[in-house]
């Protein structure tokens, strides 16, 4: 095993200061603590190796957020720059379904990489550059013209173009590979992509493309944003939807290329795909996405570097796709509108409310039943209007006491549930959308009366206010439902309110009509 002589140094000087601290006490001591010292290092050999490792590590981390090193500088400025370029056009092509076209460009440049290689005869950043961008224009020639020539849909010409290129890009690498040099050139890494192998005019390409797409959005934001959503009416605006559609396809060519280095050809397309979904999920406003996409990709890229960094030549492209489907992940699940979980907390909140309303709907209509005589309602009498065991009725009144809209209490060994004013507001609010509901399909759209209820359950729960007066003043504030039964209005719902007079006996709520 290899000896750590600093780690001996350092573990030396710690003894001797023991043995001298003890060496005042006496001499034995002194050296039983030296002896001890000796015999522990033995013992904790394996402690010593993990320790060793901790301390590459945390070192590993310290280099990389110091940016001490060139390579660190270089594959930071890099990986931001392709976040930014990425995050800017993959936001253009994931709004306008093009996402597959990133896939076939990205795979329809190694050709052109390989070529570049072999006309240079070395790893000539320009060489390569032009190479891959022939053959990128190459790809989307072919696929228009497929697709124009004969009756084969996009699609198809998209995926035959893809594993075509891809199928001469790879021949060619494995040609360059039995090379006297191939091994030693570097172009795999365009596969897979690795940052730390950019050089500095390869991260100015970068640089280039991101200030290239940045200013054409910013001053063709609006003709791009048209014709992202309705090409149709760009044509009829007089807008050139095709120049700026191929103008887009240029700048994503050109992205497409300088990126491999970093990213790899096989994961390119991720990282223009990936951050510009997660954002979509995010926002419905084009400037928002454009910006969020544009983080998402920094921060992937930028964590991809990081991870590859620590690493013994680990393939950043790789482990940008994966911080960028992390990000993704956490969108998908936690997104305020579409997040899998904010929609599952909604429809349970919103199951709850419609149960809640139920319950104070049945505990009107029990009051009702009784001539709205007292406050309370006997639990057992609720359960039969709800038809449910009593046990299920009481974990409804559970939940409108949870609510504070409503009281459970005892009284002579029976249990009974009386709404604040609060609940019995909102309980009337419930009735009166039903029975609304059912007077107006009556009368509007002439449905038979016994034929309007199971409507009405449903829609009394999703009428909002504006909704209900406009009703009340289309059927001319009625006062009945087609049943004859009362029709509680805001008006009637106060007065019901109000306090009894001094002496009187209270009775509960009581409706006007009372």
């Amino acid at each position: 095993m290899k000896l750590d002589i600093g780690y001996v140094l350092r573990w030396w000087a710690r003894t001797s200061s023991f043995a001298k601290a003890t060496a005042d006490r006496g001499a034995p001591r002194g050296v039983l603590a030296v002896l001890m010292g000796l015999a522990f290092a033995a013992s904790a050999q394996g402690a010593r190796i993990g320790d060793m490792q901790e301390t590459v590590f945390v070192e590993q981390v310290w280099r990389f957020f110091t940016m001490k090193d060139a390579v660190v500088r270089t594959a930071l400025l890099g990986s931001v720059f392709l976040g930014i370029s990425c995050g800017l056009l993959g936001s253009f092509i994931v709004v306008r379904k093009l996402s597959l076209f990133g896939d076939t460009l990205s795979h329809a440049v190694l050709p052109g990489v390989a070529i570049g290689y072999l006309v240079a005869g070395q790893k000539d950043p320009v060489a390569i550059f032009i190479g891959a961008t022939v053959a990128g224009v190459l790809g989307t020639v072919m696929v228009n013209l497929i697709k124009k020539t004969t009756h084969i849909k996009e699609d198809s010409s998209l995926g035959m173009v893809l594993a075509g290129f891809y199928g001469i890009g790879i021949v060619l690498m494995n040609r360059i590979q039995k090379l006297p040099t191939g091994t030693q050139s570097g172009v795999d890494k365009f596969l897979f992509g690795q940052a730390a192998a950019l050089s500095s005019v390869e991260v100015w390409m970068i640089g280039g493309v991101a200030l290239a797409a940045v200013v054409l959005v910013l001053v063709f934001y609006r003709q791009f944003l048209i014709g992202s959503f309705d090409i149709g009416f760009a044509k009829a605006m007089g807008l050139p939807a095709g120049l700026f559609h191929y103008l887009l396809m240029m700048l994503l060519a050109f992205t497409v290329v300088v990126s491999l280095q970093a990213v790899g050809a096989v994961l390119v397309s991720a990282m223009l795909v990936i951050p510009a979904a997660s954002a979509y999920l995010l926002t419905e406003r084009m400037h928002r996405m454009l910006i969020l996409a544009s983080v998402f990709g920094i921060f992937s890229g930028v964590l991809g570097a990081f991870f590859s960094f620590l690493g013994n030549s680990l393939p950043t492209g790789p482990l940008m796709v994966l911080a960028a489907s992390s990000v993704f992940t956490l969108c998908f699940l936690f997104s305020p509108r579409h997040g899998l979980v904010s929609r599952w907390r909604k429809r349970r909140s919103r199951e709850a409310r419609i149960r809640n309303e139920n319950t104070l709907k049945a505990i009107y209509q029990v009051r009702e039943s009784h001539g709205f005589a007292g406050e309370g309602v006997k639990l057992t009498d609720l359960a039969e209007r709800m038809n449910e065991p009593a046990a299920d009725t009481r974990r409804r009144l559970a939940d409108l006491v949870a609510t504070g809209v409503c009281d459970l209490k005892e009284i002579e060994g029976k249990s009974f549930a009386f709404l604040n004013p609060d609940g019995w507001l909102k309980a009337c609010a419930v009735v009166r959308n039903h029975r609304l509901w059912e007077l107006y399909l009556t009368n509007q759209a002439e449905y038979e009366p016994d034929h309007v209820h199971d409507d009405a359950e449903v829609i009394e729960h999703v009428l909002g206010e504006e909704t209900v007066r406009r009703l009340e003043r289309l059927l001319d504030y009625p006062s009945e439902d087609p049943h004859g039964k009362l029709i509680p209005s805001l008006a009637d719902v106060q007065r019901s309110l109000t306090q009894v007079s001094p002496g009187e006996k209270a009775t509960g709520y009581r409706m006007p009509n009372q």
